[in-house]
């Protein structure tokens, strides 16, 4: 199960708009070329960043299905399969036709903020019912509980087709510890874009970035440089998106990269309420500081 576990620098895809809400196809066709020029490795459908709670079921399945018909064979796709209803998520998870996907993204339930052993209790039901290697996702700032490193390890351990968690608790004790006790071949995924230089000098095994869709080209060296054993390029990589990384998450994610996206000419900036775009002063600086990457 581990071998289809993508490496390297995965992008966790927006879901570009037209300005009436609707699904804009031909953006996303521009963002997919943009991120494979770029040197990303794999893609990540169907995750926060594309604004999943807003999209319908057959939403998530039409950008799913263009995005495997546009990227032919190219480069791996993870798919998000999560929620708080444990027993719906297993089922979509088992009813999933697989062709095409190499792992599936799951977040920790959120909002019902579950002790450790419900944590647990919800991924050996979803290891249980998926055909597919499943990688945890563990973002306190939005489901309001963490995964302990004691509780991912227990479940690494159980369950083989558990093959790796993206990590986005900000925590690198908690990290840490993770590497210290992992099972062979488990693997932490950076969730963090500010913090993968950290994680990958900790031993940790590559990122899916929100910002690395906006300048592929310059967050994959964090990671390609890093894997070369060339830490200083690496860390310079990593020190001139600092400032822009940041801004993207000023006003919360997408607004800050669809903002990014909007000035690169690949789609436009529009969000589903109830988020809202990016104002216009903090659009000023993210353009400042792409003026400053680029000059």
């Amino acid at each position: 199960m581990n071998s289809r576990v993508p490496k390297g620098v995965g992008v966790a895809l927006i879901t570009p708009f037209h300005n009436d809400g609707s699904i804009d196809f031909n953006g996303l066709d521009r963002l997919l070329e943009h991120c494979i020029k770029g040197g990303v490795d794999y893609f990540v459908v169907n995750g926060t960043t594309a604004e999943n709670p807003t999209l319908s079921r057959e939403e998530r399945y039409q950008v799913l299905d263009f995005v495997l018909e546009k990227n032919g064979s190219r480069l791996p796709i993870v798919f998000g399969i999560g929620g708080s209803n444990t027993i719906a998520v297993a089922q979509e998870m088992a009813d999933f036709n697989v062709a095409g996907i190499s792992a599936f993204l799951s977040a920790s339930p959120h909002y019902n903020k579950p002790t450790q052993e419900g944590i647990y209790q919800h991924y050996k039901a979803l290891s249980e019912a998926s055909n597919l290697p499943i990688i945890l996702y563990n973002v306190p700032g939005r489901t309001s509980s963490n995964i302990t490193a004691e509780t991912t390890l227990r479940l690494a351990t159980e369950y083989k087709n558990i093959v790796a968690i993206k990590e986005a608790s900000g925590n690198l004790d908690q990290i840490t510890e993770l590497v210290l006790g992992r099972p062979d071949g488990f693997k932490i995924i950076s969730g963090d874009d500010n913090l993968t230089f950290a994680m990958l000098g900790l031993g940790c095994d590559g990122v899916i970035s929100v910002s690395g869709q906006g300048v592929p080209q310059f967050f994959c060296k964090v990671y390609d440089q890093a894997a070369l054993g060339n830490w200083p390029a690496s860390k310079q990589a990593h020190l001139s998106l600092y400032h822009l990384t940041n801004l993207l998450f000023k006003e919360g994610n997408p607004a800050g990269i669809k903002a990014v996206l909007e000035i690169r000419g690949i789609c436009n900036d529009h969000v589903r309420l109830p988020l809202v775009p990016a104002t216009a002063t903090l659009k000023a600086s993210i353009k400042a500081e792409l003026e400053y990457l680029y000059s």
